[in-house]
């Protein structure tokens, strides 16, 4: 086996922009269910909301950079409050119901062939990205990084992603620290509590959705940019549950807690499928495919998740003190 080859691609993927749009989700649902106790299980939707508003909007309308952007924000404020309206009032458990099924709402929405014209329908939309790319300013070439190798567009995707997933960690961090993250917090140990004080917890809840799925929304952003390409299949109920594995490694109120849970994830099912598929190649293992290794490999990250459950249910970055609310 070239264990060189595994560790590096290994490596690719701690710093890779899938991994930050997966960190960037990830600290949404640390905004939504970590700090506000909103049980959120459509995750994948906003990020479908936000990939389909950019890209949508960039071809159908020849809508530049900021504009795109801005559309796939405003489209993932106006799907909170559908989505918040009727449910933020009772349990919390009707929230996860509504926006489960909002999600595959969205994705069965977009695969409708009466909208082939503008979603793309099942084969998606490409070529999209073009408004981001001629902002590089890296000229053509190469860009080797110690053991990494990236080119111009990789190396400027990268950046972007990264840079924009730390500002968005501290702006919640910073928010967390506020008054209004504190009553935030309040809600989600004790509503009445809450209420009692004369707040409007309806409207705390609200805010919080918004912020986690606007986060969402430019994760789903990030999703696409390394290939320019949307597709309503990637944006299943599986996805979603990724992200809350994400969340859970890390620590679910904690703010970088997403970040480190994320790249954790995408190095586990690199060097498992690596390693798998190396133990395949050189004989070791006959008595799998290297189609059955790649689905063993979330087998595994699923018992591994078991047993962070079992030995360290606050994640790894998260203080036992911050389930006293679950």
């Amino acid at each position: 086996m070239d264990f060189a080859a595994i560790f590096t691609n290994a490596l690719t993927e701690i710093v890779s922009p899938i991994t930050a749009s997966y960190a960037l989700a990830a600290l949404g649902l640390a905004v939504h269910f970590g700090y506000s106790g909103l049980l959120n299980f459509g995750q994948a939707g906003f990020m479908a909301v936000g990939a389909y508003g950019f890209s949508i909007s960039t071809l159908s309308f020849g809508a530049p950079l900021p504009v795109a952007v801005l559309t796939a924000l405003v489209a993932s404020v106006l799907f909170a409050l559908l989505l918040g309206i009727p449910t933020l009032r009772l349990r919390a458990d009707y929230l996860a119901i509504v926006t489960i099924a909002a999600a595959e709402i969205v994705r069965y929405i977009v695969t409708t062939n009466s909208l082939t014209s503008v979603t793309g329908s099942a084969n998606g939309l490409a070529t999209f990205e073009r408004g981001f790319y001629e902002l590089n300013p890296f000229p053509p070439g190469d860009y080797p990084i110690g053991p990494l190798n990236f080119n111009d567009r990789s190396l400027w995707v990268t950046i972007v992603a990264w840079c924009l997933v730390m500002l968005c960690a501290l702006v919640v961090w910073a928010l967390m620290r506020s008054p209004w993250g504190r009553v935030l917090k309040g809600i989600r140990e004790d509503e009445n509590a809450v209420l009692s004080l004369g707040k409007n917890v309806f409207v705390y809840k609200m805010q919080a959705l918004i912020i986690g799925g606007l986060f969402g929304s430019l994760a789903g952003i990030l999703f696409t940019l390394p290939t320019g390409a949307v597709q309503p299949a990637n944006y299943g109920s599986e996805l979603t549950f990724f992200l809350w594995t994400v969340l859970l490694l890390g620590g679910m109120a904690t703010v970088f807690g997403s970040v480190l849970g994320a790249m954790i994830f995408w190095v586990v099912l690199s060097l498992t499928q690596g390693i798998l598929l190396g133990l395949i190649e050189s004989g070791y293992i006959t008595i799998l495919s290297s189609a059955q290794a790649g689905q063993l490999r979330y087998i595994l990250v699923g018992v591994a998740l078991m047993l962070l459950m079992i030995f360290r249910p606050q994640g790894i970055l998260g203080n036992k003190k911050e389930l006293a609310f679950s």
